[in-house]
């Protein structure tokens, strides 16, 4: 439901449960930070190549398996594949560090442990951003997604520094046992919560390919989330790159060192976490989805300063318009597909939305690293601006979308 008004806000508090479920999602995400900057640390150990192999070996079965968990977790129990999922990870970071610590970190460990994490993610990531929509009131569910985003970015800025620190006193060994530590109580959390909305089983069940399929069909011929995922898709491929490709690029040609990259992507991510704060607070602005459509002007603003200055700390400026852009986008279009999703394709729409980013963010950073060796960094984030205000455009052109509000009705 559209939070239009303070009073009405005001009233809706977000429930003890999720608040919960937020604390064992947060821990297991911070212990997952560390763990995944660890793997890509003892993996460059072995060369260039190696990284990238076990890299890949995370974001392979997670692509090819998300629609299959999204169906999955449409079937079963979503607080049972919580619970698996969790104790799962935790077996896995046991063998992890018991392995490195008498073995040594092998590739093949690498290589199993990637596998392993990927996989359980295609499972977890669809359950995991449906919970907002099956424990919170419609009423709070923009705030219960900002709280959600705050906590996110929060662990963004933190997350390589502490897997930093502990691979620097530990080794993989010691990123193992704090992932594992994180998940062991994650597993008494999803043990201990009990979602509002829970959804029945189905008497009748087609097969699980099938139902993945059709979780494909309802969004693509959805009005909302028709457009939605499209504004989504351009967003991770011309958005997203941003922090992990341009930056980087724009500060070596601009000579501004490392360091003062790093303070520039402390900018984008302050400017995401004050728009998480606000719509945690706050809630969501009216009409969401114009919202996010509009996002596209702070954000090709933001791209746009920061190809044009040659100065640091304008730069700096830059990357907070941009990171408010951002933020704007991801607290007003998630809850809106999490309100337009029924009860019956919750995860599966969450799967195609994860899908579709992983999808359109793989070709496009080597299109515009590519691009970026061809001419220069400059075009490379012009380029950028300019895809994500065409499809700015383009999502305003959607009357379903413009017009939508959290209280979108499902679809039949």
């Amino acid at each position: 439901m559209t939070i239009a008004d303070d009073h009405i806000t005001a009233r809706v508090k977000l429930p003890r449960t999720y608040l919960l479920w937020l604390s064992g999602a947060f821990t297991s995400q911070l212990g997952d930070a560390a763990m995944y900057f660890a793997l890509g640390w003892a993996a460059t150990a072995h060369g260039g190549g190696a990284g990238g192999l076990v890299l890949t070996a995370v974001a392979l079965p997670r692509t090819l398996f998300l629609l299959i968990g999204g169906a999955v977790a449409d079937r079963f129990s979503p607080r049972r594949i919580l619970i698996i999922g969790d104790s799962l990870m935790l077996a896995m970071t046991i063998v992890v560090g018991l392995t490195a610590a008498t073995q040594g970190s092998t590739l093949w460990l690498l290589l199993g442990a990637g596998v392993v994490m990927g996989t359980i993610d295609a499972f977890y990531l669809p359950v995991s951003g449906s919970m907002p929509r099956r424990m919170v009131d419609p009423n709070g569910l923009d705030r219960a997604v900002g709280l959600s985003q705050t906590g996110s970015q929060m662990i963004s800025l933190v997350g390589g520094s502490l897997g930093g620190a502990l691979v620097s006193t530990g080794g993989l060994v010691g990123a193992a046992l704090f992932d594992g530590l994180t998940f062991a109580f994650a597993v008494i959390v999803a043990v201990l919560i009990r979602p509002r909305f829970e959804v029945p089983l189905p008497a009748q069940r087609a097969s699980l390919l099938r139902q993945a399929g059709q979780g494909v069909t309802f969004s693509l011929r959805h009005p909302v989330l028709r457009p939605a995922l499209m504004l989504t898709g351009a967003v991770a491929g011309f958005a997203i790159p941003v922090g992990s490709l341009l930056v980087p690029l724009l500060a070596r040609e601009n000579r501004w060192g490392a360091q003062a990259a790093g303070v520039v992507l402390g900018g984008q991510a302050l400017g995401a976490l004050v728009v998480a704060l606000l719509v945690a607070r706050r809630g969501a602005l009216r009409l969401p989805g114009l919202i996010a459509a509009l996002s596209a002007v702070p954000m090709g603003l933001g791209i746009w300063v920061l190809a044009l200055t040659e100065q640091a700390p304008i730069a700096v400026g830059a990357a907070t318009v941009f990171g408010l852009g951002l933020g704007l986008f991801v607290t007003h279009l998630g809850p809106l597909m999490l309100g337009a999703s029924p009860d019956t394709h919750l995860a599966r729409v969450q799967s195609l939305i994860t899908l579709v980013q992983s999808l359109v963010l793989v070709v496009t950073l080597n299109l515009l690293g590519q691009l970026a060796d061809a001419v220069d960094a400059f075009t490379t984030a012009v380029v950028c601006a300019a895809v994500l205000a065409g499809a700015g455009l383009m999502a305003l052109a959607s009357a379903p979308l413009r017009n939508a509000t959290m209280q979108q009705e499902e679809a039949s």
